[in-house]
């Protein structure tokens, strides 16, 4: 799989993060990995790089709430469409967290995100958002 497939399927995946409480979310991994968004073809390693990113975004989603909410002017992560919010979230975790990644590709990556599964404006919100912490 491409690295954007992958980054979609943890924006997935983070997404889930809303609607299921912490102790629910292994479960929700578990059940999206058995599901049909999962490609059965795929390698254990693209499997582990999947649940070990959304881990590890789950894990700072306090601190990069806490960011954005003091970054962003005039909204609050209260304010923002789940599904933007999801975007920022992995977006920001990118920037912030994950050195394999450049910062314009994790913006980039974001806004295609954000304009496939967003609203018409969200392509430009999530940069907006995201070129603050660039």
């Amino acid at each position: 799989m491409t690295r954007s497939k992958l980054r979609e399927s943890i924006y997935k995946l983070l997404f889930r993060v809303e609607f299921y409480p912490p102790e629910a979310l292994e479960e929700q991994a578990e059940l999206f990995f058995e599901s049909d968004e999962w490609p059965a073809n795929s390698k254990k390693s693209e499997k582990e790089y999947v649940r070990n990113k959304f881990l590890a975004v789950t894990a700072k989603i306090p601190e990069i709430d806490a960011a954005v909410d003091q970054n962003s002017k005039n909204w609050t992560t209260a304010r923002m469409s789940r599904s933007d919010l999801t975007i920022i979230r992995l977006g920001i975790y990118e920037i912030l967290y994950d050195d394999d990644i450049p910062t314009s590709v994790a913006i980039n990556e974001a806004v295609e995100l954000a304009k496939k599964y967003g609203q018409d404006s969200s392509g430009g919100f999530v940069n907006g958002v995201l070129a603050k912490f660039a």
